[in-house]
């Protein structure tokens, strides 16, 4: 078993014919926890459909293996079988499905066995509770009604029960007020206490990982990397922005020219 659970190389991508993502290259090792920063606009969410397989987006050039097989021409309900989790900045309703029957399903598509039930509704319970989610909700339809800030509880309820080797959060934090914020961290909390599991974490704000650890911290803006660094690099945009990594990008196209 490769230690590297997503390796990116030299990845493009375009939406409507125009270029957003260009000549990315990312290694996530497993158990590691990865977290992509960069302005509304940057491409992180384009990343983020990408890697899903979100059909609005077209790779034009570049390779991206998941656990060691090519993952492009998988379809998105093979990506998720694979163990592959996004969470969505805005998480639709689907009104006549609960959430405990959605999750339910789930887990038995990508195991292919069914779930006993008794032992599945106590799981439930166990991560509603770290959630800080009542009971009722298992039994809501799926974020029918849901504030924005239980639409992405219920996102982090699927994520520990789903238990996915590689979750992708892209912009959980978004729109949160500052309880919120703390309930979602400690979900993603719980979620790195599994250590064969990886985490790429999708923001513009540093609230959510203050008490995270975090592996690697790469500065994406205009759609390329434009930094590599350690949980330094969260201070730093915290402090002076991203405008000091935006002067790097005529450098960086000229290194790539």
């Amino acid at each position: 078993m490769s230690d590297q659970i997503l390796n990116i190389h030299a990845l493009a991508a375009s939406v409507a014919e125009k270029e957003i993502l260009h000549t990315i290259d990312l290694t996530i090792g497993r158990g590691e926890t990865h977290v992509i920063m960069g302005p509304n606009g940057a491409g992180k969410s384009t990343l983020a459909g990408v890697l899903m397989g979100n059909p609005a987006f077209l790779v034009t050039r570049g390779t991206v293996e998941f656990d060691g097989e090519d993952l492009l021409p998988l379809a998105v309900n093979e990506r998720a079988k694979k163990g592959i989790f996004l969470s969505f900045q805005n998480p639709i309703e689907v009104p006549g499905i609960s959430l405990e029957n959605f999750i339910r399903s789930a887990m038995e598509q990508r195991t292919g066995e069914r779930v006993k039930i008794w032992q599945f509704r106590k799981e439930v319970k166990k991560v509603l509770e770290t959630l800080q989610m009542d009971d009722s909700y298992a039994e809501r339809d799926l974020n029918v009604g849901f504030s924005g800030g239980e639409k992405k509880k219920a996102e982090i309820l699927q994520m520990l029960l789903l238990k996915p080797a590689l979750a992708i959060l892209d912009e959980t934090d978004s729109g949160l007020d500052v309880d919120a914020v703390r309930t979602v961290s400690r979900g993603v909390e719980e979620f790195q206490k599994d250590k064969s599991a990886s985490l790429l974490i999708i923001t513009h704000n540093a609230a959510i990982l203050s008490a995270l650890h975090v592996d690697k911290v790469h500065i994406l803006v205009d759609g390329k990397i434009v930094a590599e660094g350690g949980p330094e690099l969260i201070e730093k945009v915290e402090q002076e922005g991203f405008a000091g990594f935006e002067e790097k990008l005529p450098e960086l196209e000229e290194k790539h020219e």
